[in-house]
């Protein structure tokens, strides 16, 4: 008769070691929280361990003065991360704690290949960003979302024109797909919408017996420059078309 008590009494035992327990758990947690919210673990250092190009020390003290808040165990480091990441010449960012005060950001920087449209810029992954830069680069324009592949266009390009000496000044591509290119020396070339690869193939092949090797305009004096033709449109199917300046003609291009 007198099991019954015990019986009941087991699992109030138990409820309160669980109780006790949590209660415990809370006062660690806050007592934890509140220590290290203190002053003692305070973030003195930022510490850039990659080498940079672009990004500024003073940039980087702007973010520490506005974007890190709390102590060494309390800092948003992905808040701090994103942070890093909105400024301009930023592609990458990783943010980690270093005992006792130091955060330690490794940056990776955008490698400009080119000017993008009207506005920004777009790096040698073909990603778009928005920048200041000084330096002289190339031009490529397309329509939204068609950076990969005119980046990729432009990279082939470039390679089939190396053997002329010529480089790329711009490299268009218009809504309707068609592209155009604008050479270092002066030259426009229409390649159209398909084919775009053979067409520049065959001007390559043609070139130097119609006009010579010739070097970029920009390494020839323009007082000793040969004449150069114009425009090429390459849009023919065994062929192309060249427009002289003033109306010279050298040759008569067949449409065959």
């Amino acid at each position: 008769m007198n099991a019954q008590p015990e019986l009941a009494a087991h699992p109030l035992t138990q409820v309160a070691r669980v109780l006790t327990w949590g209660a415990l758990g809370l006062l660690a947690y806050g007592a934890t929280s509140w220590a290290a919210a203190r002053p003692w673990f305070a973030l003195h250092t930022i510490e850039v361990k990659t080498p940079v190009a672009h990004v500024t020390e003073a940039q980087i003290r702007l973010i520490a003065e506005r974007q890190v808040r709390g102590t060494f165990f309390t800092v948003d480091l992905e808040h701090v991360r994103n942070s890093l990441e909105k400024l301009p010449w930023v592609r990458e960012a990783r943010v980690e704690r270093r005992w006792p005060g130091v955060l330690v950001v490794s940056l990776t920087e955008h490698i400009p290949l080119a000017r993008w449209n009207d506005d920004a810029l777009v790096n040698t992954n073909g990603e778009i960003f928005v920048a200041a830069v000084d330096t002289q680069l190339p031009r490529l324009s397309g329509p939204a979302d068609s950076s990969d592949e005119v980046v990729a266009a432009y990279r082939r390009h470039q390679a089939a024109l190396a053997p002329l000496g010529m480089t790329i000044d711009e490299l268009r591509l218009s809504p309707r797909r068609a592209w155009r290119v604008r050479l270092g020396n002066g030259i426009q070339l229409a390649l159209g919408r398909e084919h775009n690869d053979e067409r520049l193939a065959r001007f390559v092949a043609v070139y130097p017996r119609l006009f010579g090797a010739l070097p970029d305009a920009r390494e020839t004096a323009k007082s000793a420059a040969p004449l150069l033709p114009v425009t090429v449109d390459l849009r023919y199917p065994d062929g192309f078309a060249v427009r002289m300046p003033d109306g010279a003609s050298p040759f008569k291009p067949s449409k065959t």
